[in-house]
């Protein structure tokens, strides 16, 4: 049965396009249950948000403001969207009042923060009075719902796949997304795992918001949601969205995830043009050599292929970056936003020979061309 989209505004001032409006960017390239109809960030108003990002055109404007927003759009929105990601625990006052406005004008609350607005007096007030709902992303189960890790794992007999990154921000989501698509495409039936708010609001059926969780039941929620897929879904393949750095000083999330799905292969995010950690501009970028030794030698699963990041790199730079990193790391490499997914499929294909008898001939015989190409 086709679900009915939601129509949503997405909030992302001053960031639509960097890495802390990554929330918004992962909407505008897709979503499952929201349609999105405007983004706003008063520094690219007039702009079209799929260019913005480096792609074709969306049809999706960005607006200098929510007044704008409502004046031009053909009718109220269902959703307001708080699409930035930042360290801040907290709104700004010119936020929350622009929330309070989407508010009044009738728009539920969709929020990816860790400051849970269902538990603010006057949002929860103002929702009554005007009828509309909140939801909270990253508000974890209750603890009677929460999930140890028990051992399950070890009876999913399907390929577990890993997107992970040397950084956060860099694509992992991405990567993830689109291969999950292609696969699925070709014949594969892939399910995606969420950990993170922008994949569960994409529409991921299974998954938690990692980083929202106590660390107690981290390991735990990842292996329940791989085995829920497992049993429920009758996947070919499973993918699991990473998070962070393995080797992030920061978060522990990476690692999580390692131990919680236990997979059988790791597909690792690199952004070649990135000097120092997002968010963190005293510290260097590892390379993907150190991150490659890191994961293996604290997991058994290998690195498969690589994924690379083209921001801040003009086109021409791109294939000569993914020929050298191939030469030197001997590992199929590519850029999905600009070259797609074949070598990813190919690779797992060469991993996981069952996979190629799920693919569409007719399907299989379109990409090959294409990856010979590469």
């Amino acid at each position: 049965m086709a679900i009915t989209k939601k129509t949503a505004l997405v909030y992302c001032q001053n960031q639509f396009g960097l890495v802390d409006g990554k929330t918004a960017a992962g909407l505008v390239r897709h979503s499952e249950i929201y349609t999105i109809v405007g983004v706003i960030d008063s520094s690219l108003a007039g702009k079209d948000a799929g260019e913005e990002l480096g792609g074709k055109k969306s049809d999706i404007p960005i607006f200098a403001n929510l007044d704008e927003a409502l004046d031009k759009l053909s009718e109220v929105p269902n959703c307001y969207i708080y699409g930035k990601a930042l360290l801040d625990a907290f709104i700004s006052a010119e936020e929350r009042f622009l929330i309070l406005e989407a508010m009044e004008a009738g728009m539920d609350i969709i929020n990816g923060l860790h400051q849970f607005f269902s538990e603010d007096r006057e949002f929860v007030h103002k929702a009554v009075q005007y009828g509309i709902q909140i939801k909270d992303i990253r508000k974890p189960p209750k603890l009677k719902d929460s999930h140890v890790f028990t051992g399950q794992i070890s009876k999913v007999n399907i390929p577990v796949i890993a997107v992970l990154g040397t950084d956060c921000a860099c694509g992992k989501m991405t990567t993830a997304v689109e291969l999950n698509k292609a696969l699925n495409s070709l014949g594969v039936k892939s399910v995606m795992i969420a950990t993170g708010q922008t994949s569960l609001m994409q529409g991921a059926k299974y998954g938690a918001s990692v980083d929202a969780l106590v660390s107690q039941f981290v390991i735990g929620e990842i292996e329940n949601a791989v085995v829920q897929a497992f049993d429920h879904e009758n996947p070919d393949i499973i993918l699991v969205e990473g998070q962070s750095a393995v080797s992030h000083p920061a978060f522990m999330s990476s690692i999580g995830i390692l131990k919680g799905s236990m997979p059988d292969g790791v597909i690792l995010q690199h952004p070649p043009a990135r000097k120092f950690r997002c968010d963190f501009p005293h510290l260097g970028m590892p390379t993907v050599e150190s991150e490659i030794q890191l994961i293996e030698a604290i997991s058994q699963s290998q690195v498969i292929a690589i994924a690379l990041s083209h921001e801040n790199l003009i086109d021409k730079e791109i294939p000569k970056i993914i020929k050298d990193y191939e030469d030197r790391l001997r590992l199929p490499t590519t850029d999905v936003l600009n070259y797609g997914c074949q070598k990813l499929v190919q690779s797992l294909c060469n991993y996981f020979p069952k996979l190629n008898q799920k693919i569409k001939q007719e399907n299989l015989e379109t990409m090959m061309p294409l990856l010979a190409m590469r």
